[in-house]
C-alpha cells in the first residue's frame, strides 16, 4: 500500500486523459503536497521522502508549464520526461545512499531488520530495478511519443515490472530469510 501512496501522484497524472493535462498535473501537485504534509506531521524525516519532495517539485513545475503553455511541444514527450524524472529521483536516491524503496520498507517491516545487511541489500536492489525500468520507459516513450497505444503499454510496463519484480523479489528474501532463522531456532 505505502508503494500506491507513494506512485499515486504518477498514476493519477498518467490515468487522466492527456487532453486535460493541466488538471491532472494539478491534481497530482495536490496529492503530492498533501502526502507529504501528512508523512511529515506522522514524524517522517524529509531524506526518506526523496520520491514525495521530487514528485512534488516536478509536478509544480509542470503544473506551471501546462497552464501557462498548454500548447508546448512539450506535450507529447511528458510522459517520456515524467519517467525520467523518475529515473532521475530514484538515482539520486542511491547516490545519497537512502536508496527510495528502504523508507517504504520500513514502513511494513519491524524495526529490528532496519540495520541488516539483506534487508538494505534487498533495498538497493529493488531501487536499481525501479531506476532501470524508468531509464527504459523514458528512452521508449521518447520513441513513442506520437504513437499513443505503444506509449501506453511502455508506460504501464514500466511501472508494471519493477512492481512485480518487487512482490517476488521481496517473497524471496523473505523465504530467504526464514531459512536462515530456522537452523537458528532449532
Amino acid at each position: 500500500m505505502t508503494y500506491l501512496r507513494t506512485f499515486a501522484p504518477w498514476i493519477v497524472y498518467a490515468i487522466i486523459p492527456s487532453e486535460h493535462w493541466q488538471w491532472s498535473a494539478l491534481i497530482a501537485l495536490l496529492i503530492s503536497a498533501t502526502s507529504i504534509a501528512m508523512q511529515l506531521r506522522s514524524g517522517q524525516k524529509i531524506d526518506s521522502l526523496i520520491i514525495d519532495i521530487g514528485s512534488g517539485v516536478f509536478f509544480a513545475a509542470l503544473t506551471v508549464l501546462a497552464f501557462t503553455d498548454p500548447h508546448t511541444a512539450l506535450h507529447p514527450y511528458m510522459p517520456a520526461i515524467s519517467s525520467g524524472v523518475l529515473a532521475l529521483i530514484a538515482g539520486i536516491s542511491l547516490a545519497i545512499r537512502v536508496p527510495f524503496t528502504l523508507p517504504i520498507a520500513k514502513q511494513t517491516t519491524p524495526q529490528e531488520f532496519w540495520d541488516q545487511p539483506l534487508f538494505i541489500r534487498t533495498a538497493y536492489v529493488l531501487t536499481w530495478v525501479w531506476t532501470a525500468s524508468f531509464a527504459i520507459g523514458c528512452v521508449l516513450l521518447v520513441v513513442f511519443a506520437h504513437q499513443s497505444g505503444a506509449r501506453t503499454v511502455v508506460q504501464v510496463l514500466a511501472f508494471a515490472i519493477p512492481v512485480t519484480f518487487t512482490l517476488r523479489y521481496v517473497a524471496h528474501i523473505q523465504a530467504k530469510a526464514r531459512s536462515l532463522a530456522e537452523p537458528a531456532a532449532e
